[in-house]
C-alpha cells in the first residue's frame, strides 16, 4: 500500500513538474516573437497532440537564427502552419515538405489553412514494419521523392509505436552523403519508443564518424535536439 502511495506521488509530482515547466516556455516563447505580429496573431494551438511550448520556442529559434533552406517535417498540423507562416513572410525560398498518411485530416487542414506555395504535403499510407523484433509504425517508403540535403528535420509523426517510435528518420539518414549541415527536432523524446530510436540516431552518426551535439529540452513534453557541429549552439537556447 505504502508502495502504491509511493508510486502515484511521483507521478503526480513529475506531471505538476512538467505543467508549472510548460508555463515558463509559454512565457519564453510569447517573448521569442514579440517582434513578429504575423507569428502572434496567427491561431495556433499548442499542446495535446500538437507541440508544446518548448517545441515551439525550438522552432522559432532555429527558423529565425539558421532560416533552413530545405525542411520536412512527419505529420502535418500546428507546425505546419508555422513554418508555412515564416515562408510566407520571412523564408519566402525555403522548401518545405510535409509527410502526412491522413487524407482526410490533409483536406479538412487545407480548409482552414492555407498553406505557402513552397510548403508540399506528400500523402503516404501507414503500413507496419519489424524493427530489431519490434512491430512499428512507419510511412510507406517515400525517401526517393525526397531531398538527401535536408537542413532541418522534424520528427512529430506518425502517431507513436511503443518501441523504435518514427523511424522513418534513420532512413533518411541513410540516404544522406553529408553530414556538416543538419538539425533534428524530435519531439516526444520522454517515450520509451522514442527514446529507442534516438539511440538508433546516435548510433548512426558514431558509426559515420559524424561530430554532432544533443541536447533535450523539457516541457510537459520533451524534445530532443540532434545537431552537426556548425550548429552546436543551439543546444544552449
Amino acid at each position: 500500500m505504502k508502495l502504491n502511495f509511493i508510486k502515484q506521488f511521483i507521478i503526480d509530482y513529475k506531471e505538476r513538474e512538467g505543467k508549472l515547466s510548460e508555463l515558463t516556455w509559454a512565457n519564453v516563447y510569447h517573448d521569442s516573437i514579440s517582434d513578429k505580429p504575423w507569428l502572434q496573431t496567427l491561431g495556433l494551438n499548442v499542446g495535446r497532440w500538437a507541440g508544446g511550448y518548448s517545441f515551439f520556442y525550438i522552432l522559432n529559434r532555429i527558423l529565425n537564427d539558421v532560416k533552413p533552406s530545405k525542411v520536412i517535417e512527419f505529420g502535418l498540423g500546428e507546425s505546419s502552419k508555422f513554418i508555412s507562416t515564416y515562408i510566407q513572410n520571412e523564408l519566402r525560398e525555403t522548401k518545405h515538405i510535409i509527410i502526412e498518411h491522413d487524407n482526410i485530416w490533409a483536406e479538412n487542414f487545407n480548409s482552414r489553412f492555407i498553406l505557402s506555395q513552397n510548403s508540399n504535403i506528400i500523402l503516404k499510407k501507414l503500413i507496419e514494419q519489424n524493427i530489431k523484433g519490434f512491430t512499428v509504425t512507419t510511412y510507406d517508403s517515400f525517401s526517393n521523392e525526397v531531398d538527401n540535403d535536408i537542413q532541418l528535420y522534424i520528427i512529430d509523426g506518425p502517431l507513436g509505436s511503443d518501441r523504435y517510435s518514427r523511424y522513418d528518420i534513420i532512413k533518411l539518414l541513410e540516404k544522406r552523403k553529408n553530414f556538416d549541415d543538419f538539425i533534428i527536432i524530435f519531439d516526444d523524446v520522454d517515450r520509451r519508443g522514442e527514446q529507442d530510436t534516438v539511440i538508433d540516431i546516435h548510433n548512426f552518426l558514431e558509426s559515420k564518424k559524424v561530430n554532432f551535439f544533443t541536447e533535450i529540452y523539457k516541457g510537459e513534453k520533451w524534445q530532443r535536439v540532434i545537431v552537426s557541429e556548425k550548429y552546436k549552439w543551439l543546444i544552449s537556447l
